[in-house]
């Protein structure tokens, strides 16, 4: 066969490898998400179940169920070091096997606990080991995800393949809200708290089988192959895009739990708002947060990441309270509260899409899965994980409700602070792509 004959076969076969990639890189992420948003639309549920002892408050049993959520997200810098270091040595690969492997069982094991009633002070504890034990694989999780992804991606599209893993957050939080909203339909409210809580964390396991089945598909990037014994750059420029790549998404990790994952709670705690309602009010949300994810990595291919997710950070530092406002409005029709809550999703999409390709761009690949896995999750330990803690009990002590808003607020606006910063040398990275600017 000529070489020209030759070429629309490669051709076909690196699209077929960079689809694949896609697929196995995003899946994990879903089924992590989806667990983290099922733990936090049950959260009042849990917290009754495993959080209080005779006597306690419901409000006490809440912080302590965030509590938990919380200490899970600072094991995540744990497993980013531990895992991303395994991933930039022997390949992403096999890490990423590993670590679908262990959110899988950790996860279904959560959905088969024994409660506070059956083993008394014994079942926190368990809960909280499983929650450690999935704070350390999703850890793992984001930075051989986007590694894989943007590596494999072609020439011009980092940015869109990227923002998949971001739209994968979407859908595992949609997923986990259509779970709760629609066992919320169907069973009792005795039924939901008795039983019906175990089902979404039970389903992980078929999930978590399918995406392993994905993974051991998977080939190693040819990234990592070619540059696997170039000579690591200085600690202190690895240390500083850490630093830098954190501050950019602050914003992102903030505002995305904000009103993505704490607001089912936080409408039912401190509007009054049913369970039902809450749900669907984060369904929208949600909805709002998928549907600008692609458009805005595909926008950041063409203008560069920064511009991009400048608009979103902005847009929620000055839109968050009044938004929140609406919410609290009894005159706001539902609609209108509806579109308000789609909008704020919407936003926050604009900030996630181009946001992990900005992350692998500030790093070299023989660092980048250990280097971008710790600025996501050092980011999403501070201010994703306390956020429904900060949020709960600085609202309980001060009664002011509008505590979410400046959240959000603030975070965004140190995030543009941290956008509009330039690494004074930009990391070395894989080969130039065609109409894209500098991130």
């Amino acid at each position: 066969m000529s070489r020209s004959g030759e070429r629309p076969i490669l051709r076909e076969q690196s699209t077929l490898r960079s689809r694949r990639a896609l697929v196995a890189g995003s899946v994990g992420n879903l089924i992590e998400w989806y667990e983290f948003g099922v733990y936090g639309y049950f959260a009042t549920i849990i917290a009754a179940r495993f959080f209080t002892p005779e006597g306690g408050s419901e409000a006490e049993a809440l912080v302590r169920t965030y509590a938990s959520f919380a200490l899970a997200f600072f094991f995540r810098p744990v497993g980013a070091a531990l895992f991303g270091r395994l991933g930039d040595r022997i390949g992403r690969r096999p890490v990423l096997i590993l670590v679908i492997a262990l959110m899988t069982v950790a996860t279904t094991l959560i959905g088969a606990l024994p409660t506070y009633a059956t083993v008394g002070a014994l079942a926190p504890w368990l809960l909280t080991f499983l929650r450690v034990l999935q704070g350390l694989s999703a850890g793992g999780e984001f930075g051989g995800a986007v590694s894989v992804m943007t590596e494999f991606a072609p020439p011009g599209r980092r940015g869109l393949y990227g923002a998949w893993q971001s739209f994968t957050v979407a859908l595992g939080l949609l997923g986990g809200a259509g779970a709760a909203a629609l066992l919320a339909t169907l069973l009792t409210q005795e039924q939901l708290g008795d039983w019906g809580w175990r089902v979404p964390f039970l389903l992980t396991l078929p999930l978590g089988l399918a995406a392993l089945w994905l993974r051991l598909r998977l080939d190693e990037t040819p990234a990592f192959k070619q540059e696997r014994e170039v000579e690591s750059p200085p600690v202190r420029a690895v240390v500083g895009a850490i630093a830098l790549g954190a501050g950019r998404i602050m914003g992102w990790a903030a505002a995305g739990y904000t009103f993505l994952v704490v607001l089912p709670s936080y409408l039912q705690s401190t509007l009054d708002a049913t369970f039902q309602q809450a749900l669907i009010a984060t369904v929208l949300a949600n909805l709002g947060f998928a549907v600008t994810i692609l458009p805005a990595g595909l926008l950041s291919d063409r203008f560069g990441r920064r511009p991009v997710m400048l608009t979103g950070a902005l847009l929620v530092t000055v839109l968050a309270v009044p938004l929140l406002n609406l919410l609290q409005d009894g005159g706001t029709s539902n609609p209108v509260k509806g579109a308000a809550v789609f909008g704020a999703g919407a936003v926050v999409g604009l900030m996630a899409g181009p946001g992990p390709a900005m992350l692998a761009e500030l790093f070299p690949t023989n660092v980048r899965y250990t280097g971008l896995g710790l600025a996501y999750a050092l980011s999403n330990a501070v201010f994703s994980g306390c956020a429904g803690l900060i949020i709960t009990k600085t609202v309980e002590r001060t009664g002011n409700v509008d505590v979410p808003g400046y959240y959000a607020a603030a975070t965004c606006a140190l995030s543009v602070l941290a956008l509009m910063k330039t690494p004074p040398k930009e990391p070395k990275t894989p080969p130039k792509e065609p109409s894209r600017k500098a991130s």
